[in-house]
């Protein structure tokens, strides 16, 4: 079965490079625009990861993390959360990790540690 991947991100740019990357290794991905657009698919559909941006439209992606690690749909508490985000100011990383992200990648995306991250964290 071709794992299924949700991408929280609202910039276009970054969304068409991720689809392109993912679909090139027959992932199956699953878009949203929003922060709790996000959540909702989360909550209503099975995924096996989330690629979260940081910087959303409406709630973050630090809150976005917290929510999904404390939803009553028990899959979300220890789905493998990855932060992909701009976001490089010392301290950055610590802070999403403890909002319950499982890996930081920065942007700009590097197609490689994407691949490698996303082939890890699925296999597990």
């Amino acid at each position: 079965m071709t794992p299924t991947i949700l991408y929280i991100e609202d910039h276009p740019d970054n969304m068409t490079l991720v689809r392109r990357i993912l679909y090139a290794e027959n992932y199956t991905l699953i878009e949203a625009k929003t922060g709790f657009q996000g959540l909702w698919i989360a909550e209503n559909q099975d995924i096996d990861m989330i690629l979260l941006d940081i910087n959303l439209p409406d709630i973050d992606g630090y809150e976005v993390a917290r929510r999904l690690r404390t939803s009553k749909k028990t899959k979300l508490a220890h789905i493998p959360i990855v932060a992909v985000t701009a976001n490089a100011m010392r301290g950055d990383d610590r802070k999403i990790l403890d909002a319950g992200a499982d890996i930081y990648i920065s942007k700009p995306i590097n197609i490689q540690e994407l691949l490698q991250t996303v082939a890890g964290l699925i296999t597990k």
